[in-house]
């Protein structure tokens, strides 16, 4: 891992924004039941939050971020290495708290875990 990038998301885990305070509060401690991370590296990117276990990155954009043609390369990236990305806006998070958890709640729950078989392969294993 690039030793400056890492810098920067130490930087940035000690200067959030209000929204990103508000959601992390919400998501941390597995509140939702899962392990989540702020200001995480990945590859050559810095997320907001990710939860490796269901490959769910959690943006909290501002208004700088409107039409942004690095935050689809930045998505397309992530999407081809199996990450989901849902983004919301800072006021979003701030006015429609309850509505962002649940919608990442909801993408949580219709998110198998990458360590649970399907059914039938757990079958074929049983009958061995």
């Amino acid at each position: 891992m690039d030793k400056e990038l890492r810098d920067v998301a130490r930087k940035l885990r000690k200067n959030f924004t209000e929204a990103e305070k508000q959601l992390w509060y919400e998501l941390r401690a597995g509140r939702l039941g899962v392990k989540f991370r702020r200001q995480s590296v990945i590859g050559q990117f810095i997320v907001d939050f990710v939860c490796f276990e269901k490959k769910l990155i959690v943006e909290v954009d501002g208004g700088q971020h409107s039409e942004s043609v690095k935050d689809k390369v930045r998505d397309e990236w992530f999407k081809t290495n199996g990450f989901r990305v849902l983004r919301f806006w800072n006021n979003e998070v701030l006015e429609n708290q309850e509505g962002v958890l649940k919608e990442i709640l909801g993408q949580l729950i219709n998110t198998p875990s990458p360590w649970t078989l399907p059914t039938r392969e757990r079958e074929k294993r049983k009958s061995f």
